[in-house]
């Protein structure tokens, strides 16, 4: 039947390029498991097993990283950074993901791929999106359009 140590591994190197920490990886690769044990019928092609977990645990790892609250990476402060000037950055990246947080779902998961993940094509884009290759440049520029009007409005012209 299924190697499910191994399938299992496999899922779990997917979820580390999600920069996820170790217990919430494997909380995710097992919550996969139990979605297919939850929706009888899920799996059509037992030979797609692998990419039917995988898929299955990187909209969960999305999900999570959405809910959580957003901390952007914060660069090592220089001697030309004052402190005010950190203010204003960290007050424009509250005000950057509040606007993307207020996004349609779709935006939000392509905010998050595009500043988290940029070596992706659109072909990976779209792949992790759910979406077809040619929607994805088009839903980009929705996406960032949407934002600047929404940062504009909060006045971050």
């Amino acid at each position: 039947m299924w190697d499910v140590n191994a399938v299992s591994a496999a899922v779990y190197r997917a979820l580390k390029a999600y920069r996820l920490n170790d217990a919430d990886a494997r909380d995710i690769c097992q919550e996969a498991w139990l979605e297919l044990l939850r929706v009888p019928g899920a799996l059509r092609d037992e030979a797609k097993l692998r990419a039917w977990l995988t898929t299955t645990a990187r909209r969960r790892a999305l999900r999570l990283i959405t809910r959580n609250k957003r901390e952007t990476p914060q660069p090592p402060p220089g001697p030309e950074t004052t402190p005010e000037a950190e203010v204003v950055r960290a007050e424009r990246d509250r005000a950057l993901w509040a606007a993307v947080d207020r996004l349609p779902d779709v935006h939000r998961r392509l905010m998050w791929l595009l500043a988290h993940r940029p070596e992706l094509s659109y072909a990976q884009l779209a792949g992790e999106l759910g979406i077809s290759p040619a929607s994805v440049g088009r839903l980009r520029r929705r996406c960032l359009d949407r934002l600047r009007r929404a940062l504009e409005v909060g006045g971050w012209a």
